[in-house]
């Protein structure tokens, strides 16, 4: 999966996340949310190794989520503002007062759609080209993680890379599933068409035959 880790926060207090991996990228993520300067609406990159936390902070609200570097700038993006905007909609006024983890049981499920369909469909790209929502992720900055977080050791970002395998596997299940699903109407479509041409060929001879038949008596 491209996207690994996502989460949604006021502030310092999460109040949902989801990690499709064994990492320790919440312990990061949570340090990153006490370090983002301001309080003002931003969208800002951290690298950590191979792979980089995305950050999108708007009306208070942060979302977050953790991409393998491969995954690019504009798939990330584009997923933390369907999760900000299905967040709100979804929770409105109630983020203000909420307790940490407390829309954690319900939300937690559509990160794990949503990464899902963002790290492996095709038509996630497509769909947010086609929007051209992501112009302003041209001025996001990447920033080295251990620089902002300001520690003189370095953090290292653990991930179980059985896990990722776990993943991969999956989604290659998945499009082979699709694969077999297209090669089988590819065939049920030849079938039926080789099966209307004998049809046609058997009528073809039938009516010869019996124009045969009939020859003879008209010549009478």
């Amino acid at each position: 999966m491209a996207i690994l880790y996502a989460l949604v926060a006021r502030g310092s207090v999460v109040l949902a996340e989801f990690s499709a991996t064994s990492t320790n990228a919440s312990a990061i993520a949570r340090q990153i949310l006490e370090k983002i300067p301001g309080n003002n609406d931003t969208h800002v990159s951290y690298s950590q190794d191979r792979y980089i936390f995305h950050v999108k902070r708007t009306d208070a609200l942060t979302v977050l989520c953790m991409a393998d570097e491969t995954a690019g700038r504009r798939i990330p993006f584009a997923f933390l503002e369907d999760i900000h905007q299905r967040f709100a909609r979804n929770y409105g006024r109630a983020v203000i007062s909420a307790h940490a983890y407390a829309m954690n049981d319900e939300f937690s499920r559509v990160l794990s759609q949503q990464m899902e369909y963002y790290s492996s469909d095709p038509n996630a790209d497509r769909i947010n080209r086609l929007k051209g929502e992501m112009s302003q992720v041209r001025n996001v900055m990447i920033e080295n993680i251990d620089k902002v977080l300001e520690r003189g050791d370095r953090l290292e970002l653990l991930v179980d890379k059985t896990a990722n395998m776990q993943g991969n596997t999956f989604r290659f299940r998945k499009q082979a599933r699709r694969f077999r699903s297209t090669v089988w109407w590819r065939n049920v479509k030849l079938t039926a068409g080789l099966i209307l041409l004998l049809l046609v060929i058997v009528y073809v001879v039938l009516a010869f035959v019996c124009h045969g038949l009939t020859l003879p008596t008209c010549l009478k």
